[in-house]
């Protein structure tokens, strides 16, 4: 039987991979390459895959993550009630817990035509920015629709009016490969509904965004900024037609602008900011950091309604409670790679480098030695992501700013534990609105800076797209 190199290599062949193309070749498995979140990768490739504490996170503290897990499954209540550890939902809110959203702490996505609320989907709402907002738009980032807030928000605690309904509807796009097969893609549309609070601005900007994975964020939290940063290019100094720039924001706790990295647009700058915001605004709950509800002015019985906090001004998310939550957010371990050394796998890898996708979906970093947590500490990484902000094209646009982050940019999404999706989460649904309905339609999405490695992969032949989906199905 030929060995490895040698099937590869006919393989490559029969892929259409000349030996003169600029990208590199792999004719075998890098050292280490399965092990995509370093010592902190899990074996583990099933249904739960996306739920197991960090593997080198030693028994003890394996009990705070256990503790963690609880506040991030366990649903929250209406205050007042006898349950003070877990009321005061709401009073307008999208869940009553996280997991409801992350399910099985995989992706999210979009309502289903039948489904009564959109739940592991949220729309963003924001209107244009304007001179008078400079000091709103630098420390939140957007200018909030005056009534409705930041976040439409369609579930409400009794005697409160939900915000409304969200629908979601698609029109078909055809796409033909140079090979004649063609693919449907689906366009879609919001559909906001039964208003509870009467007509919103005329310009109002709405975005989608599902519920991301939750793998590996303290291991994105402890990438060096600086590692980052080197591989902005906003000018594009070097041509390649990828301009990746950082996200600036508002650091709540700093009271300053630092580098963003988490959410769709990059709006958030560490793991804790990211959670306040989303007990706030997914769950109306208020923490030490983010200390009242998410009522609008106009919004009297949100603002009348009861709350959890504790008789001493203890927060509903209490400080011990948010601190586990982090402490689990941050420990989620990364499923390690399957089939790395498989032909075809290789064979899709070269092609994924050949039209230029790691331009953006960076492969490979070492985390800080001074990193939150001692086991996310000098880390060998491969997450596919540079965590920078690309313009996407008009198709992918949502015309809503959100910092630096211009109507047409996204981060570039971690590819981690991307081909778990189905076992995880049931579902193939993906990109920030979840309408494509699999991994070559989602590549098929990308424009604006990934136009030309979109062209690339129209000009694959059917053979070499099924070698790029293995690979993808391989993180």
């Amino acid at each position: 039987m030929p060995s490895l190199p040698l099937r590869l290599s006919a393989l490559l062949l029969a892929l259409g991979l000349s030996a003169c193309d600029d990208a590199p070749r792999f004719t075998e498995a890098e050292p280490g390459e399965a092990r995509s979140g370093g010592a902190a990768t899990v074996r583990k490739s099933d249904q739960n895959a996306f739920s197991l504490p960090s593997a080198n996170l030693s028994p003890t503290r394996r009990l705070d993550f256990s503790v963690g897990n609880s506040f991030f499954r366990s649903p929250w209540v209406t205050a007042p009630s006898t349950t003070t550890a877990r009321d005061g939902l709401g009073p307008l809110f999208n869940t009553n817990g996280c997991q409801n959203c992350h399910i099985k702490d995989g992706r999210g996505h979009p309502p289903a035509p039948d489904a009564k609320n959109s739940v592991s989907m949220l729309v963003r709402l924001s209107i244009p920015n304007a001179p008078a907002y400079a000091t709103l738009i630098e420390q939140v980032g957007v200018v909030p629709e005056p009534v409705y807030g930041g976040q439409f928000q369609d579930m409400a605690v009794p005697g409160v009016t939900p915000e409304g309904k969200v629908r979601v509807e698609y029109t078909p796009v055809m796409v033909r490969f140079k090979d004649g097969s063609e693919v449907e893609l689906r366009k879609p549309s919001l559909k906001i509904s039964q208003l509870g609070y009467g007509p919103m601005h005329p310009d109002t900007r709405f975005s989608a965004r599902v519920a991301p994975p939750m793998i590996g964020l303290g291991l994105l939290e402890a990438i060096p900024d600086a590692a980052i940063l080197a591989n902005a290019d906003p000018q594009d100094k070097d041509r390649n037609g990828i301009k990746g720039r950082p996200n600036l924001v508002w650091d709540d706790a700093q009271q300053k602008t630092v580098l963003g990295r988490f959410g769709w647009k990059a709006g958030q700058p560490n793991l804790n900011q990211q959670n306040v915001h989303a007990f706030s605004g997914d769950m109306g709950l208020t923490t030490r950091l983010r200390p009242f509800d998410d009522c609008t002015p106009t919004q009297a019985d949100c603002l009348k309604a009861p709350n959890g906090n504790g008789p001493d001004g203890e927060p509903e998310v209490s400080d011990n409670i948010l601190r586990l939550v982090l402490f689990y957010s941050r420990n989620l371990g990364v499923p390690a790679r399957r089939g790395v050394n498989d032909a075809q796998v290789l064979a899709g890898k070269n092609l994924f480098f050949q039209a230029g996708c790691q331009s953006c979906h960076t492969p490979k970093f070492t985390t800080a030695a001074t990193a939150a947590e001692p086991e996310l500490a000098n880390q060998v990484i491969r997450p596919y992501s540079d965590l920078l902000l690309h313009d996407m094209g008009e198709g992918l646009a949502d015309n809503r700013t959100e910092f630096q982050a211009s109507g047409r940019d996204w981060r570039t999404p971690p590819l981690w534990g991307i081909g778990l999706t189905q076992t995880v989460s049931g579902h193939t649904q993906f990109l920030h609105d979840g309408r494509a309905r699999n991994l070559l339609e989602a590549v098929l999405w990308h424009g604006g800076e990934a136009s030309a490695a979109q062209q690339q992969v129209l000009a694959f032949s059917a053979e070499q797209r099924a070698a790029l989906l293995a690979f993808l199905n391989s993180l």
